[in-house]
């Protein structure tokens, strides 16, 4: 044992700091797992209606771009709507009490 290398000092020293690091984690992990034994989540409700069949990639774009077609509209419908309201306060006029 008195030709010990420094190649092999390092290893064994490389080896017991792994080790130092590893085995107090395990542990750790070891110990929690048996101490928490609870029960499984519950699984979510079902949904109404039958499960929605998997969808290719062209039909989950589709629906995206659908859906963003639809919010443009909506952003733009609210703009135009806005803007008539502010013109008749500007012009004095009010569209609520035209319209009787």
């Amino acid at each position: 044992m008195t030709d010990l290398s420094r190649r092999k000092l390092f290893s064994l020293l490389g080896l017991a700091v792994a080790s130092a690091i590893v085995a107090p984690s395990m542990m750790l992990t070891m110990s929690e797992a048996t101490a928490q034994q609870s029960a499984p989540p519950p699984a979510p409700p079902p949904p109404f209606g039958p499960p929605p069949a998997p969808q290719t990639g062209t039909e989950r774009r589709q629906e995206r771009r659908t859906k963003r077609v639809k919010r443009r509209k909506a952003r733009r419908v609210a703009r135009q709507k806005g803007r008539a309201e502010r013109r008749a306060v500007r012009r004095g006029t009010n569209k609520s009490t035209d319209k009787q």
